[in-house]
């Protein structure tokens, strides 16, 4: 039986043949947002988040923040709405939501704890759903409590299991290669942040604290070239 070989261009698919169907399609909508009332802690943090790692990724992946991941491709009920998402290897810029048929399960979904979901039984209907959403590592972040700020879990044999933090690799974020590390902040109490060792001490600087840090560097440099200046001036 002789055949043509499929060619997969950049075009491909290409558009299908004029063809009868038995009943006229039913489009499946996902939505792009919904009415959710957000705290302005819970923004402050999450958007601070989303901004360094976001910067921190920069072309190796996708980074979305409060975009719907469907994992249905027949029911647009099944979805969430994470803090932050990430894919690694995924073209990096916005998305308006994140199916998962067309983009595969993100590696890595934070929740920042707000109030409609810090009781136990409201984060376990999230938690369900984070089980059949395919996403491989999830973190859980409450800034309010002081016990156990953090929680995360790995994906192990289809299963999501919750980590023992206890050791020197037990907050390594194995998407993004880095420490989760909780650290104080004078206005929002706890943020999540990222380092490059266990103890929190080589912080991921934010864009705010590298532009902080240009500064003062090139203030520095001002003042040494005036000392130097100045005693040119002596002689």
């Amino acid at each position: 039986m002789w055949y043509s070989p499929m060619v997969v261009t950049a075009s491909f698919p290409a558009a299908r043949p004029q063809r009868s169907y038995l009943r006229t399609p039913t489009p499946v909508h996902f939505p792009e947002s919904a009415e959710m009332p957000e705290g302005g802690i819970n923004f402050e943090l999450r958007t601070g988040l989303y901004l360094l790692v976001r910067d921190f990724v920069a072309e190796q992946g996708a980074v979305g923040s409060d975009q719907f991941v469907y994992w249905d491709s027949s029911d647009p009920n099944q979805c969430l709405a994470p803090d932050l998402i990430v894919r690694m290897g995924a073209a990096a810029g916005p998305f308006p939501t994140w199916k998962t048929w067309e983009r595969g399960a993100p590696h890595l979904a934070v929740e920042i704890v707000s109030d409609s979901d810090k009781s136990e039984a409201a984060w376990q209907e999230k938690f369900d759903r984070y089980r059949r959403s395919g996403i491989d590592e999830i973190v859980r972040f409450d800034a309010e409590d002081a016990g156990r700020p953090l929680r995360l879990w790995d994906r192990v044999d289809g299963d999501l299991v919750e980590r023992e933090l206890v050791g020197e690799h037990a907050r390594l974020c194995d998407t993004l290669g880095v420490h989760w590390c909780v650290q104080p902040d004078v206005v929002l109490g706890r943020v999540l942040r990222l380092s490059q060792d266990s103890l929190g001490q080589k912080l991921i600087a934010t864009a705010a604290e590298r532009e902080r840090a240009a500064l003062d560097r090139e203030q520095a440099a001002l003042a040494r070239i005036a000392e130097l200046e100045a005693e040119l001036r002596r002689r």
